[in-house]
């Protein structure tokens, strides 16, 4: 497989995932109220409709902290992941333009993520996407998940919107929060979300080594993402 060819679906995939999701967003708040089972739906289905259009291409990351994990466990190099974090920037930028042709520039602001406090922020969206790193990990390298891989992936991004969106927005994606802010230019409390899903990432990443091997050795087989 061609790299254009997978960086071209890394972008398209999350194109996918933060389009979908900030309709999800927009259409959930229309009646006045935050509907948070709307919004991760959204999310969680988007990112199995990037799975499964683009992911076999690229690997399916969309998510500058899940391709920090992939590299952190050897499944791809340094370049691919510094390509596959511009991808992933622009198929972001790409969706929240659409939602500014749609709509207007308050409706992109109002899908940008905000901490209802900053603390709880820092905490919920550092150990969550540990957690998410941690089950994509797993779930692409064990023989026995890797079949249910396509379903526990976006099921694992619903739960954790369900759970957080109240607190932090539910980021765990540095590319989902700078889009909108970036198009929107609302950079509010961007800073969170463009550091601690990364620490998080680092944190699922010797979660899966601990466990899965039983050691802190950063030495697994290299594979194509």
């Amino acid at each position: 497989m061609g790299k254009t060819q997978k960086y071209l679906a890394e972008a398209l995939g999350t194109f996918a995932l933060v389009g979908i999701g900030s309709f999800a967003i927009l259409s959930s708040s229309g009646t006045g109220r935050l509907d948070v089972v709307a919004i991760a739906l959204g999310f969680g289905l988007a990112l199995l409709v990037g799975l499964y259009a683009f992911g076999e291409v690229s690997g399916g990351h969309y998510n500058p902290a899940v391709s920090l994990g992939m590299f952190l466990d050897r499944r791809i190099e340094m370049n691919d992941m510094i390509a596959y974090w511009i991808s992933q920037v622009v198929g972001a930028i790409a969706a929240s333009v659409v939602v500014l042709i749609a709509f207007n520039d308050d409706a992109v602001a109002a899908t940008t993520t905000h901490a209802a406090d900053n603390w709880a922020a820092i905490v919920v969206e550092t150990v969550m996407t540990a957690l998410f790193v941690a089950v994509i990990l797993q779930s692409t390298k064990s023989e026995r998940v890797r079949g249910t891989a396509l379903l526990a992936i976006p099921l694992t991004l619903l739960a954790i919107h369900v759970a957080i969106v109240p607190i932090s927005g539910s980021s765990v994606n540095p590319a989902r929060s700078l889009a909108p802010a970036i198009v929107g230019t609302d950079f509010g409390d961007l800073w969170i979300y463009l550091i601690f899903p990364f620490v998080g990432a680092a944190l699922g990443f010797l979660a899966h080594k601990v466990v899965s091997e039983g050691d802190m050795t950063l030495g697994a087989s290299r594979a194509d993402a």
